[in-house]
Order: structure tokens, then sequence, then C-alpha cells
């Protein structure tokens, strides 16, 4: 059996033996750069704590700071994605790769404030730009029995890059965080990758297959697209569901500074217990793929995980009080809560074409993700402020949740079969 056999078999005709070698290659290849993306822009969140005491900011600033820096970086992100289905996933993968930790590691240098700001996002634009091309780059190589399983044990690279980061960081940092700035070297332990995907990674043979069906009449890839007759409720739609559910997640970003504010843990306590927490939850990246692929629709799963992530923050925030409550309960938040990002991210790559898949995936996905990353923490700092940590996070971060997943609830599950 060939592999465009393989990758074209319906569900019930194939097996993980009947898998070709290429797609597995491509998987671990994406994953291990999905994992690294995602270290280089967990150690801001991970150092907020000293990084805002060097510069004299408060959790407010930092609340606006990371707005500002997410919500130009989605934007950005958004216009990468158009690039990527103009200019192929793997020349887009390897460049954003290379730039990610030049601008990461520049951190550790930057004199003031606005020099960070404009580090942090075109840092984090490199690195969120990584997310939609991996995504669509697995989802275009993968058989389509195993698309939501390949794809969605993609996404535990989030929790292991943040468990990693917060194991290395925890082995620099001292205890009163004097040397943070040289957390952000290590970003440049992954520069090499490049090369691996350069000398390793195809080219995605559905981009090239459309590229081929291209007629000279037809329009250029654009955002724009997304926003014909065709195709407008369902952008708008997967758009608000994951702006919410990012606005929720992105509140999170400010549990290191609760942790420490509110609960007295020190830096250091604080940054283990995340990721300890993160380690243990990406296992429900796993089982949200696993449940999504097999038992239930992937959209029926988004709303479980969704709904038992909300329950298990609302432990977190209101019951936890031990080190050891605060990691179970962490724990399983990040199992369903961040875990459902599994089964979301393939819901949207499988509502559009191959020629459209990394533009819906930047707009509805990253664009979106990058709002409410930067909208959430924001908002919890002025509401942590106003009404207190745990009030905040029941309005910032919970009720976003449910809302979402209401949102969610008015999409269509995708058949298998029609995805290509």
């Amino acid at each position: 059996m060939s592999e465009n056999q393989n990758l074209n078999t319906k569900s019930g005709e194939i097996s993980f033996r009947d898998i070709p070698f290429s797609s597995y290659k491509i998987f671990f290849i994406c994953l291990i750069g999905v994992t690294f993306a995602n270290l280089d822009h967990q150690i801001f969140i991970l150092v907020q704590g000293s990084l805002s005491k060097f510069f004299g900011w408060t959790p407010q600033d930092f609340g606006l700071y990371s707005a500002i820096t997410f919500l130009v970086s989605g934007f950005l992100c958004s216009q990468i994605g158009v690039i990527s289905d103009r200019m192929g996933r793997k020349k887009s993968l390897l460049v954003s790769t290379l730039l990610t930790p030049l601008f990461v590691a520049y951190l550790a240098f930057a004199p003031n404030t606005v020099a960070v700001l404009i580090a942090r996002t075109l840092g984090f634009t490199t690195a969120g730009a990584q997310s939609p091309i991996t995504l669509t780059t697995v989802t275009e190589s993968s058989p389509a029995r195993f698309r939501g399983l390949f794809t969605g044990i993609l996404q535990i690279g989030f929790p292991l890059g943040a468990a990693l980061a917060a194991l290395l960081i925890s082995l620099i940092l001292n205890e009163d965080g004097s040397n943070f700035q040289y957390t952000f070297l290590l970003a440049l332990l992954f520069l090499p990758y490049g090369w691996i995907i350069h000398k390793y990674l195809p080219e995605s043979k559905a981009w090239l297959d459309a590229q081929k069906n291209k007629k000279e009449s037809d329009p250029k890839v654009s955002t724009l697209i997304l926003f014909k007759p065709k195709w407008r409720r369902k952008s708008l739609l997967l758009f608000a569901g994951q702006f919410l559910y990012a606005f929720a997640y992105g509140s999170t970003f400010l549990l290191p500074f609760y942790l420490q504010l509110d609960r007295a843990f020190t830096e250091t306590e604080a940054i283990s217990m995340v990721g300890q927490a993160y380690a243990i939850g990406s296992l429900g990246y796993i089982v949200a793929a696993v449940v999504g692929e097999f038992l239930i629709s992937r959209r029926n799963t988004i709303v479980l995980w969704a709904l038992l992530g909300g329950c298990a923050f609302t432990a977190l925030i209101w019951l936890a009080q031990t080190p050891a409550q605060i990691i179970l309960t962490f724990s399983m938040m990040s199992f369903f809560f961040y875990g459902a990002y599994a089964v979301m991210a393939t819901f949207i790559a499988e509502n559009f074409p191959a020629e459209l898949r990394a533009t819906a995936a930047s707009f509805s996905g990253t664009l979106a993700i990058n709002s409410g990353f930067g909208l959430g923490p924001l908002a919890i700092g002025i509401a942590s402020a106003s009404f207190g940590w745990n009030e905040g996070f029941t309005i910032i971060a919970i009720a976003p949740i449910i809302l979402a997943a209401i949102i969610f609830m008015f999409l269509k599950p995708v058949p298998r079969e029609e995805v290509f």
C-alpha cells in the first residue's frame, strides 16, 4: 500500500501498522518544534515576578504589556498563516524556528520596557506562528482515521514546553531571582533545530497538490476569503469560541503572580508547582485526542473538556490550600481546560480545505488565541485589584470557559471522511 493510499484510506480500513513512516517522522519533527517554541514563550511568563521587579512593573502593568504584545503578535501571526499558504509550510516553519531564539535571547539584554515589548512581540510572533504551521503540516500528512490523534498529541508540546521551561528555570534562578536574565539565553540552545527541519521535514503534499491545481482565475489567499458567505459563519463562530477560551487561558498566565502575592509562595516554589501541574496535565491532551477521535465527536469533546476544566479551575481557586492540593487541582485544570486545545486545533483544521487551512488556523486559531491571551492577563490584573484574585478569576476565567463551550455547540461536527 502506497503512502498516498494510506493517507486516503477510509476509517475502518487502516490500522497503526499501515501508517507510513513519513507520517511519524513529520509528527515528531513538528512536536519537538512546538515544544521548543512554547519553552521560549513560557520563559517570559514564568519569570514575570523577577522581570516585573527589575523594571518596576505592577501586576496591572504586566497585564497591560502582555496585552500589547499578544494583540500585535496575533495580527502578525495571522498574516504569517497567509504567507505559509503561499510559500509553503516548510520554509515558513524554518524561518520562524531560526528567528524565535534570537528575539527571546535578546530579552536578557533589553535595557528598558520598550525594548522588552518589541523583542517579546517579535519573539512571540515567530513562536506563535509555528502553531498553525505545524498543525496544518501534521493534519495534511496523517491518515484520516488517526488525524485527530496525531494533531491532538501534537498539542502536548505546549504543556511539555512549559514544564521543561519551569524545570530549567528552577535550576538556574537563584532565590531572589536577581539572575533571571540568564533564563532567556536558554532559547539559544534550540537554534540548531532549524537544521533538522531543513534536512528532514518534507513539504506538505496536500499543499503542493493544491498549488498544482490552482488556476490563474483563483483569488490569492487572503484572510478576507474567510468572510465570504461560504466561510463567514464558521470562521466567526470558531474565532469567538477560541477567543473566549483563550481569554480565560490568558488570565492563568498570572497564576505565578497569584501564588506569590495571594498565597505567599516564593517565586521558585510557584514556578515549580506550575511546572509540575503542566507536566501531569499534559496527559489530558492525549486523552482528549483519543476521546475525540474514537469515542465521541471532537466538537462534543471540546464542550465536555471545557466544562470539566471550569470545575477544576473553580476548585483550584476556591478550595485548594496546601501545595499538594494546588498541584492536584491545577493538574486537573490543565488536564481538561488546557487539554481541550488538542481537539480545538484539529477541529479548526478540519473545517477548511487545504488551500485555506493555514490561513483559517491563523485567523480563527492563532489570532483569536493571541487576542485572548493578551486581553486575559490585562483583565485579571484589573479585576484582581478591584475585586480580589478569587473573584477576578471567577469572572475573567471560569465564566468565559462556560460561554465558549456554549458557542462551540453551535458548530456542527465534521465527518472525518469529508476532510479531504
